[in-house]
């Protein structure tokens, strides 16, 4: 699939918005701190010029850029693998592209590496403090139909938090009222804060190889997919299911780590429009002797079981864990021991 890029544009906020540098929290830091990327696919608008399209969004996207002014801003390192927010309003990249390709070319959207054509590129060899939190693509195709790709920074936001500015960004653009606010204080994850106290659990978590499913050193090995599944029985049978089909001595210990998202496991619960990183992973244990030779309700026990370690106490300790450290660039977005196995849940 050929798409040619036609137009590039740099959209700031509508209005004046805060500036100054904005701690992030702990959880905002660990995890993946580059851009993730997501597409939406559109049938020709009825009677809409592309023009008029590229024109709505831009203006849209500069008043949603209003509330979400973080997403206007910059990254900057800070020291000790650590990084800090600067709010100041260089804004959000938005490219015109065009594509002579339909949307049945794509038959049922599965996966494609031409899918990196609708998807801006980031260019990581710029300096951190350079580089867009928030790129978006239109593509349009020759039939009228059109994707919407966007990638934005983990070290931002989380799933929950990203589908909610698209989902505010799509209000504005209808031009109906907003939905539901972001709340943007970090401070109520300790943002910045010293540690308190030492952490009261192990976190074993902290300690494992963030190793994905499908990934082994094999060049081979490297180009298969990760399975991301909802429920825990799923989770359970594809966790069993590796674990027979690389022939694992029943002595092999595996691990599978959940992706739990804290907002209401917390005590007071987060505010609703919590807009940032409020999840964290934590480990299933196992030997695969065992997930084979017992019925499938041991694997999803072993799933819930690593669910509900995540309490108020426990995400206050792994974040005294992470306060602690004196440096956060061995944790999953760098390179860490490669002995278990790996697969991702997201339970909220």
């Amino acid at each position: 699939m050929v798409v040619t890029i036609k137009n590039s544009h740099v959209v700031k906020p509508a209005k004046p918005t805060r500036t100054g540098r904005v701690s992030l929290s702990e959880w905002d830091q660990i995890g993946t701190i580059t851009h993730v990327p997501t597409i939406y696919f559109y049938k020709k608008p009825s009677q809409t010029q592309s023009n008029a399209i590229i024109n709505n969004l831009k203006d849209s996207l500069s008043h949603a850029l209003v509330p979400f002014y973080l997403l206007a801003g910059r990254l900057h390192w800070i020291g000790r693998g650590r990084l800090e927010l600067e709010c100041n309003a260089m804004g959000a990249t938005l490219i015109e592209a065009e594509s002579e390709s339909k949307l049945e070319d794509f038959g049922d959207f599965l996966p494609s590496p031409e899918y990196q054509n609708l998807i801006p590129n980031v260019d990581y060899a710029l300096p951190l403090h350079e580089l867009p939190l928030l790129l978006v693509q239109l593509t349009v195709f020759q039939c009228g139909g059109i994707s919407l790709g966007l990638t934005i920074s983990h070290a931002v936001v989380d799933g929950k938090s990203a589908l909610q500015f698209m989902s505010e960004w799509a209000r504005i653009s209808r031009g109906e009222p907003s939905g539901m606010l972001p709340f943007l204080d970090r401070k109520i994850m300790r943002a910045g804060d010293p540690p308190s106290a030492p952490p009261q659990f192990d976190h074993a978590e902290f300690g494992l190889p963030p190793l994905l499913l499908g990934r082994l050193n094999s060049t081979e090995e490297r180009k298969k997919k990760t399975t991301i599944a909802i429920y825990e029985t799923l989770t359970g049978h594809v966790w069993r299911s590796v674990c027979k089909a690389r022939r694992h001595k029943p002595e092999q210990p595996t691990a599978l780590a959940v992706c739990v998202d804290s907002r209401r496991r917390v005590q007071p619960p987060l505010p609703d429009g919590y807009f940032g990183n409020a999840s964290l992973d934590v480990i299933a244990v196992s030997h695969a002797g065992e997930l084979l030779s017992k019925p499938l309700g041991y694997a999803a026990s072993k799933i819930r079981e690593a669910i509900e370690t995540v309490t108020d106490e426990y995400v206050r300790s792994a974040t005294d864990f992470l306060k602690n450290q004196p440096d956060l660039t061995r944790f999953p977005r760098h390179s860490r021991a490669k002995r278990c196995r790996r697969a991702l849940l997201w339970e909220p």
